[in-house]
């Protein structure tokens, strides 16, 4: 039975449907978002349906020194994480040089140097207990380049690229670590991206929703399974379709998915 989960953008979508769904399994959650009322909404939801206990961290992981500031006050709680998810992330639509370059380096301090922060700093905690298991939500965005979304694409390319890597260099020692890569979801990203009006925005009808996708990813986790898309149409289309196109015709494809018609 998992113990003590420590996840990211909790407030919605994906990280609130993995907090109750860690919740169901019998395990304690220490969350963490911008929005307070949000993670105070999920605390009382989940500790009315689940006997076990919810710590909220009211926190912004997009500014420098984040990870740090939060990374103390789950220490201070004196809880032992057990179940990292680094879930927290956001995208942005635009050429990249007409977009402000302070969103565009809050994308990376959120989407990268977070993930980097705590999983070296939880990781490096689950190495001394002798197990641990991480999830990283990345997306199927991390396997191509992003015309209209280069930073968001090219975080998620680390994010997948990382996730890899740290299981390689952990799992001997206990801890594993699974790259999430969901195709379409339903969730506030494509409002918060900006990315309603496009070709992609506009199929968000067929998208997976959040519940499917977190149960998907945490019980990858659970297997430590190394990547995990979602849909296995995706899963084909990534890694076994797109590798074998010309590359300039991959960057039309996905600047047209992200066009505005």
């Amino acid at each position: 039975m998992p113990n003590t989960a420590l996840i990211t953008g909790a407030s919605s979508g994906i990280g609130w449907e993995l907090a109750k769904y860690h919740a169901s399994k019998g395990g304690d959650l220490i969350i963490t978002a911008r929005r307070e009322d949000k993670l105070n909404n999920l605390k009382a939801e989940i500790e009315k349906n689940y006997d076990v206990k919810v710590k909220i961290i009211p926190l912004d992981l997009a500014v420098q020194g984040g990870a740090e500031a939060l990374y103390k006050k789950v220490k201070a709680t004196g809880k032992t994480i057990e179940i990292l998810i680094n879930n927290a992330g956001f995208g942005g639509h635009g050429i990249h040089i007409e977009r402000e370059l302070e969103q565009e380096e809050k994308m990376i301090e959120l989407n990268v140097k977070t993930v980097v922060s705590l999983t070296h700093m939880i990781g490096s905690d689950m190495v001394k207990y002798g197990k641990g298991k991480m999830l990283h939500v990345s997306s199927t965005a991390g396997f191509s380049p992003g015309p209209l979304q280069a930073v968001y694409f090219a975080t998620k390319a680390f994010v997948t690229s990382f996730s890899q890597a740290i299981d390689q260099e952990l799992r001997t020692k206990g801890v594993t670590s699974t790259a999430l890569c969901p195709g379409g979801v339903a969730t506030e990203f494509f409002e918060t991206a900006n990315l309603q009006d496009t070709r992609l925005g506009q199929g968000e009808g067929a998208f997976a929703s959040a519940k499917s996708c977190a149960k998907f990813g945490y019980d990858a986790m659970t297997q430590g399974k190394l990547v995990a898309v979602n849909k296995r149409s995706f899963s084909f289309m990534v890694n076994w379709i797109t590798p074998l196109l010309p590359r300039r015709l991959v960057l039309k494809m996905i600047a047209s998915m992200q066009s505005i018609p």
